[in-house]
């Protein structure tokens, strides 16, 4: 299964085969600001039902409107399991962007808190645009007042992994340093591996206990991320 984000694609502008493999299921969830955001999901099953949208997935209030009409959560469901495509918002071009992360975080914990009480198994892909902890990126010294390596946003973190029950996948089986999955396009950071780890698979326990293999693909580069894989024994 391949989980895409900020694919910045209409319906209009992906109609060729290319963006449609006769062997996957294809799923797009676009914003409906035209060459923004979006998420994807490509899976060879097809799934038990789909959910576009943080209302739909169970976040309550008026407040999920401005990040449902960006397209930053499309949800597959196989059974008990759900796979989520999730592109967090970033808070680096502006204030204004950051107060609106801020706004996204807050409204964000309480629905994984609500997934965590459902008899499911959750599989949350993305750029979740948040480095973690120092080992996550290169020069965390100089990057603690940048949005992506806020205090604030590390505590968030901090709870997910934590009080919130979730297991950071990557981390469950590769603990080495200087595994990053974004780079800036400036200088040289992606030649001499200067970046940062925000994109993660996080998961409810019970797939956490199942992860066998994790790596960040770097053998071809197709962006300023890096494809993370990691392979599952899951068999519910």
């Amino acid at each position: 299964m391949i989980c895409l984000q900020e694919t910045r694609a209409n319906p209009e502008q992906i109609e060729d085969r290319v963006y449609h493999p006769r062997q996957f299921y294809n799923i797009y969830h676009p914003a409906e600001r035209r060459g923004y955001s979006g998420v994807a999901i490509y899976t060879r099953r097809e799934p038990d039902q789909l959910i576009e949208g943080f209302t739909r997935a169970g976040g309550g209030g008026k407040g999920w409107r401005e990040f449902d009409t960006e397209g930053r959560y499309v949800e597959a469901r196989f059974g008990k399991l759900s796979v989520v495509s999730l592109y967090a918002p970033s808070g680096s071009s502006h204030d204004d962007r950051q107060a609106a992360k801020f706004r996204f975080l807050d409204l964000f914990m309480p629905l994984l808190r609500k997934f965590r009480r459902k008899r499911r198994e959750y599989i949350l892909c993305g750029d979740w645009n948040i480095a973690h902890k120092k080992i996550d990126l290169k020069n965390w010294r100089s990057n603690q007042k940048k949005s992506g390596f806020l205090p604030e946003e590390r505590a968030w973190m901090d709870k997910l992994l934590g009080p919130a029950g979730y297991v950071d996948a990557f981390r469950r089986v590769n603990q080495k340093e200087d595994q990053y999955t974004w780079w800036s396009n400036r200088g040289r950071a992606y030649d001499n591996n200067v970046g940062w780890r925000i994109d993660y698979q996080i998961v409810t326990p019970g797939i956490g206990e199942t992860v066998t293999k994790a790596k960040v693909y770097r053998r071809k580069r197709f962006s300023d991320h890096a494809p993370l894989t990691i392979d599952y024994d899951y068999d519910g």
